[in-house]
């Protein structure tokens, strides 16, 4: 069942690390890597291995899924 396109962010790297993350006005965390984001979209429901960090529901501030600190 396909899921309503939500809109993640995730915010610039942090000065004590980590990059805040938020889908709508729902705040899911703070991400220390890739890894992080992945069990945040799985608690959303979602299937880490079917969405790329590249993938347009994703919106990076501050540098890419490559920037973490």
């Amino acid at each position: 069942m396909p899921h309503p396109r939500l809109r993640i962010v995730v915010h610039p790297p942090s000065g004590a690390g980590g990059r805040r993350v938020h889908v709508d006005s729902e705040i899911l965390g703070v991400a220390y890597g890739p890894g992080d984001l992945h069990e945040f979209l799985r608690r959303l429901g979602l299937d880490p291995d079917e969405i790329q960090l590249d993938d347009p529901m994703i919106e990076w501030r501050g540098g890419g899924p490559d920037v973490w600190d």
